[in-house]
Formats: C-alpha cells, structure tokens, sequence
C-alpha cells in the first residue's frame, strides 16, 4: 500500500521552497552584516537638509579617521568635540555610541555671515558620527542647501567648495557613499527665534554667557567668536558670537528618541549685530528640532527646552 503525504507532495514543496526563500530572503536584507561587523543594509534617515554615509568601517575607527583628516587640513580649526554618550553616562542615562565634531574655516565661513548675520547659528560647521540601533555606523552634516534654504545665502561664494569639503571628509572616513536628503521642506528662517536686546552687543552677551554659567544644570562646550575669526583672515563682519552648551539630561531623551537629534545639539545661542547697530539673540525652536528629526512622545522635555531658552534668551536681552 503507498501511502502519500500531502508535504511530500510536488506542489506542497513547490510552495514551501518559495516561502523558504522568501524567509532567507527577508534575513539577510535584515541581518547581513560586512566584514568589519556593520550591517551591510543601513536605513538612511530622511532628515531635510542632511547628508548621510554609511560606515564600513567601525565607530572608533570612523570617528579617529574623521577627526585626523580635520586635523591635518591647515585652513580648519577644530572649535570642540562632543561626546554624547559620555554625557549621557554623566547624567546617569544611556545613548549609543554619538560624538559631534565641530569645526570651521572663516574663509569660507565669513562670506555666508556677510550676507546674512543670522547664518551664523548654524557655523560653524559639524559633523556626526553615531552607532544606531542595527550596529550600522553612520556619518551626518548638514548640507549647504539646508544654510540656503534656511538662510537665503545662495550668493554666498564658496558654498559648492564647502559641499565639496563636507563630503570629501564623510567619505574619507567612511569609506562610503554620500546621501542628501533635500532640503525643500526647510523655508527661510525656519525654526530660528530671535530677540531684539535692549543692552549693547558686550552686555547681551556678557549676561548670557553669565546665566549659563550660573545655571548648575548647562555646560558650555565652546564660545566662537565670528567677528575675530573673520578678521584673521582679513574680512570684515560685524559683531557676532555664539556660545555652545547642553544639558545632558534634557538633551540626552530627544537623541534617544532620534538618534539624528544630535546633528543639531547642543544647544547654540548666537548674538549679533545688524547694520542698524540693533542687537539680536538667535537661537533654534525646539519645535523646529521636534519636526526636523521627527521627535515624538517627548513635548514635556521640548516644553522645557523652550522655557530654559526662551528665558535665557530674555534675560540676557533686558537691561
């Protein structure tokens, strides 16, 4: 007597040979990994105005590359560097593997403050290596077209040799492939506040620099002087300084939320004069950060960002 089982069937292994492929299929695009341990399909994030290069190589090896090029390059000087993860760790919270490198070359620089003062809360320029939840190690900036769309500098001379630069140095240490997302989404002073100080340009930044630190719960990471900066390489920009600093335990939550959140933190305070000799405080909405990095499920944090900022800002603006 035969006896057939329907599993043995021509048609049944027909239909189990492509559900098995199909399976196969699905494990590899989602676990393939390259030689160095880096997955070998990374998902790039949609952030608007940012560029992205997955590593083949590993976060150490990245970040060390990356910060050797800079180094070696005598038109840059590095302003800071930022371990997002060791400040997390100091605010007894966890954060994959982030470091900001944040370096400018005034040459470049100045012409897009020239033409517009405002640009200079996003100089100068930064670069983000971070480890995210696959493993894979990624490499961000914002690209030029982000400070176009943000702040109408599209004469500006010199922006196609900083893309140029930008890239050059996410590739070198990744050994990868540039991504840039557009940056169409991003209108002009998008997500930027500011406030008219009633005091002179010394006293407005004075008193905030002062408040910060006097407030036990920020850091300064770097104070840059973009007047000072223009004039040693032998251009004129009116009176403008940004002061850099954090607050691990706010800031750390949002990049846990989204990892990419650290392109855009610390938080930056920009004073600055216009040509009418008016004083301004410039500095960046947490909302615009919350839409940008699609932030979700952290308005209580944001809330008091925006509190913290709005008041410092407003402080160091009255007499």
């Amino acid at each position: 007597m035969l006896i057939t089982y329907p599993w043995c069937s021509p048609t049944f292994i027909f239909i189990g040979m492509k559900k098995i492929i199909f399976i196969l299929t699905i494990l590899l695009l989602c676990s393939c990994k390259n030689d160095d341990g880096t997955n070998a399909q990374t998902l790039i994030p949609t952030t608007p105005g940012a560029a992205f290069v997955a590593s083949n190589n590993t976060f150490a090896e990245t970040y060390t590359t990356l910060l050797t090029t800079l180094e070696a390059n005598q038109n840059i000087t590095i302003v800071a560097e930022v371990d997002h993860t060791a400040n997390a760790q100091s605010a007894g919270l966890e954060l994959r593997n982030t470091r900001l490198v944040l370096f400018g070359n005034p040459s470049l620089g100045t012409p897009i403050m020239q033409l517009n003062p405002q640009a200079g809360l996003d100089l100068p320029q930064k670069i983000l290596v971070y480890e995210d939840e696959t493993g894979s190690v990624l490499v961000s900036y914002n690209g030029t077209d982000y400070l176009v769309a943000r702040h109408g500098v599209e004469d500006a001379g010199g922006l196609a040799q900083i893309e140029n630069a930008l890239s050059n140095f996410a590739v070198i240490a990744t050994d990868g492939t540039v991504t840039e997302r557009p940056a169409t989404a991003i209108g002009l002073n998008d997500g930027v506040l500011t406030v008219e100080s009633e005091n002179d340009f010394a006293t407005t930044y004075t008193k905030l620099r002062s408040s910060i630190e006097n407030n036990d719960n920020l850091t300064i990471m770097a104070q840059l002087n973009h007047q000072e900066n223009a004039n040693s390489v032998g251009l004129d920009l009116l009176p403008s300084r940004i002061i850099v600093f954090g607050n691990p335990a706010l800031g750390t939550p949002l990049m846990q939320n989204m990892q990419t959140t650290a392109l855009d933190l610390p938080q930056k305070m920009l004073v600055w004069e216009n040509s009418d000799g008016q004083v301004m405080i410039s500095y960046n909405d947490p909302e615009f950060l919350k839409q940008r990095h699609s932030i979700t499920g952290a308005d209580t944090v944001l809330l008091q960002i925006t509190n913290a900022l709005q008041n410092l800002a407003e402080g160091a603006a009255t007499p």
